[in-house]
Order: structure tokens, then sequence, then C-alpha cells
């Protein structure tokens, strides 16, 4: 069994930690960026999205546990309460928890709070890459309302 809880103060470095760099990589890929370019941009992305860390208001930061309280995951989204939907930010199993159900789990836990919320959508992105991701969205119910498509033009 899966639970979604409060991210706690202490525990956004760890976050960080590995949002960023795994971030990082799909900006490179996505966007023909170098690393280091990729790696600036999610840094810049994440101060803007997030500085207050856990605290940041609009924003939802939570830990994903198990039955046995051990930290399996994160999980990020943005409620839209006026629109009545919410927007996965970041969507993350550690990789020593993958392959276990817990991303379904924990999809269908926030699909419960979130509809006894009032919220009656869930958007998110997801890379064009990220086969094992779009699996399980696709598996969670989730359907494909679009494309992002980018071009890079002029010097970077």
């Amino acid at each position: 069994m899966i639970a979604l809880r409060p991210m706690k103060a202490t525990e956004f470095a760890a976050y960080l930690a590995y949002f960023i760099p795994d971030y990082a990589v799909e900006i490179a890929a996505n966007y023909g960026l170098s690393e280091t370019e990729g790696f600036a941009r999610a840094s810049r992305e994440i101060a803007d999205h997030l500085p207050d860390g856990p605290q940041t208001p609009g924003e939802v930061l939570l830990c994903i546990v198990n039955e046995a309280d051990d930290h399996v995951g994160y999980l990020w989204y943005r409620p839209a309460p006026a629109e009545r939907s919410a927007f996965i930010s970041d969507f993350h199993i550690l990789a020593a928890h993958q392959g276990r159900g817990y991303g379904r789990q924990a999809l269908n836990a926030l699909e419960t709070h979130l509809a006894e919320s009032g919220i009656a959508e869930i958007r998110l992105r997801v890379a064009a890459d990220n086969e094992r991701a779009q699996h399980v969205y696709k598996t969670s119910g989730f359907q494909t309302t679009g494309i992002n498509m980018s071009k890079r033009i002029g010097e970077p």
C-alpha cells in the first residue's frame, strides 16, 4: 500500500539532488543542449518554480512511502482549483523501488486525494523518449492530448 505525505523541508535537498541532474539530462537530450547547459537550465527552472522549497505557495511536493514507511519516490504537482485541474510537474519512483507497481498505486492515491478536493482532471507532460513513464500513465488511464515541439533558432 502506498501513501503520499507532504515533503519535509529537511528532505528538499535530497529531492534536488535527484531532480536537477535527472531533469538536466532530459533537457539536454530533448533540446539539443550540452550537459552543462542542461544542468544550468534545470537549476534555474527549479529556483524559479520552487523558491521556497516545499513551502512554495501554489505548489505541492510529496514523498511517496510504502507500507513499511520506506521513502520510495516523489510527486510534485500544482493544483488549479478554478479549472478543477492539477498539473503533475514531477513524478518519480526511486530506482531501487521501480517495477513493484508503486507508480500506479501512487497515481491512484493522488487521483483519490484530488477527486476528494474537487479536482476533475490531472494533466502532465512526459518526455517523448520516456517510454516507461508513458506506459505507466497510459495503463493508469491517461490519454495523449497533444505533442510538445520546439525548434532552436539563433545562437544559444
